[in-house]
């Protein structure tokens, strides 16, 4: 890490020298921001497809399911990416990877600016998810080490808000961003990729300033895969954790494959700016959540997110079956509330039990257990959908979800199960 530098005072016009400022803090308090910055833009751009694939399905007449299978295939390529490379950043550095991801995200713009063919878009979704899985887990350690460094000894609330608020509310601004170009701008399944890829390039720039936070000395550790460990100095605290990951993603991951189709075919609503806002209306809530409860307990903070998570999806499957907008509206704002705070809780647990030497692993596991969240669910709801109605499909996940969320429960109180 960089040696400080002190800055000479300058006397004020009382005569009293201001405190000192060290260069490489003022440089990682920059860089943290600048961190951040560039992990929303990516997560904005995996999310930006959403309120566009009717478009796509329009374009190469594909069935809803198809439409999942394009969710689930991102989401395949975030975990592939999370057990090859996902934790490479503990001895490669937090910078290098996260350039590496954002080169990925700039290539899968480039491939939705090429074509809106379904092999296309099916290959860009893969590269997006191998971006994201690299920059996840990479983004997060990053961060708090970056927090560390501006500030010595301060409580990691910032570090944890703004790194769950740059992941989860760029997932928000991708289809709010993205919804509204596509109403308003010319050629709809290009603008959005144009202003997207513009952006990356920004902040990957930024990134190439920004201060290492990873000192790479010896001989490199032998490579290989990631692997799901729950050994961190708190076993219990780890699956409490990854528990609590995998239902917060899989709430959000149904909510944003279900809302497009059910305004698009139940209300007879196919606006994509009404469709990318309604998708960000949840995890809008997900960060004011977060926000708003940063100095509750974590443990209170998961218990809220649970009873939040249930009664907002039973309240989504409600307006599904009333063909309530205002229903399901509410639904997923209370449920991206739960999301959001258990999410929140999650990763800060994990990040105050894991050496730093595999801060970023133990990150890559927590990641890739809740990326199957997003996919496993999704994908089991396309499939349902074959022969169910999305509604009816939608009433039976309740089920397995409500068993999910208790077993959450169990597991966070165990002894130090949530830090």
């Amino acid at each position: 890490m960089t040696t400080s530098t002190p800055v000479r005072a300058r006397l004020t016009p009382q005569g009293d020298p201001p405190p000192t400022v060290s260069v490489a803090s003022a440089r990682h308090g920059t860089g943290f921001w600048v961190v951040a910055a560039a992990f929303l833009v990516a997560m904005a751009f995996s999310t930006a497809p959403t309120p566009l694939f009717p478009l796509y399905a329009a374009h190469d007449g594909f069935s809803t399911f198809m439409v999942t299978v394009v969710f689930a295939v991102y989401a395949v390529g975030v975990m592939v990416s999370l057990v090859l490379a996902g934790h490479v950043s503990d001895w490669l550095g937090r910078k290098r990877v996260l350039l590496a991801a954002l080169a990925l995200q700039c290539v899968a713009a480039a491939l939705f600016l090429t074509s809106a063919a379904l092999p296309v878009l099916l290959v860009a979704r893969f590269v997006t998810g191998l971006g994201v899985g690299m920059l996840t887990a990479t983004a997060t350690a990053y961060l708090h080490e970056l927090h560390a460094a501006h500030r010595p000894g301060a409580s990691a609330q910032r570090f944890e808000t703004v790194s769950t608020a740059a992941n989860i509310g760029g997932l928000g601004v991708g289809p709010l961003a993205a919804g509204f170009l596509a109403q308003y701008a010319p050629s709809p399944l290009r603008v959005p990729y144009v202003v997207f890829g513009v952006l990356l390039v920004v902040v990957a720039v930024a990134i190439a300033l920004s201060p290492e936070t990873v000192r790479i000395s010896g001989p490199r550790p032998r490579y290989r895969p990631q692997r799901v460990s729950a050994d961190h100095g708190d076993r219990n605290g780890y699956l409490a954790a990854a528990a609590a990951a995998f239902s917060s993603f899989a709430v959000l991951g149904l909510f944003t494959v279900t809302a497009p189709g059910f305004l698009a075919h139940a209300l007879g609503r196919p606006s994509h700016a009404l469709a990318g806002a309604v998708v960000c209306t949840e995890y809008v809530a997900a960060v004011l959540a977060q926000m708003l409860a940063h100095r509750i307990a974590a443990r209170t903070k998961m218990a809220f997110g649970l009873l939040a998570q249930a009664a907002g999806f039973l309240t989504v499957v409600t307006g599904m079956h009333t063909l309530s907008l205002a229903t399901f509206l509410a639904g997923g704002i209370v449920a991206g509330a739960g999301s959001g705070l258990m999410f929140k809780a999650a990763v800060g647990s994990v990040v105050a039990m894991a050496a730093p030497a595999r801060r970023s692993g133990a990150l890559a596991g927590l990641f890739l257990v809740a990326y199957a969240g997003l996919s496993i669910p999704a994908v089991a709801l396309g499939v349902a959908t074959l022969s169910l109605t999305a509604t009816t499909a939608m009433t039976w996940f309740a089920g397995p979800l409500m068993v999910l969320l208790a077993v959450v429960a169990v597991l966070g109180r165990r002894p130090a199960a949530v830090r």
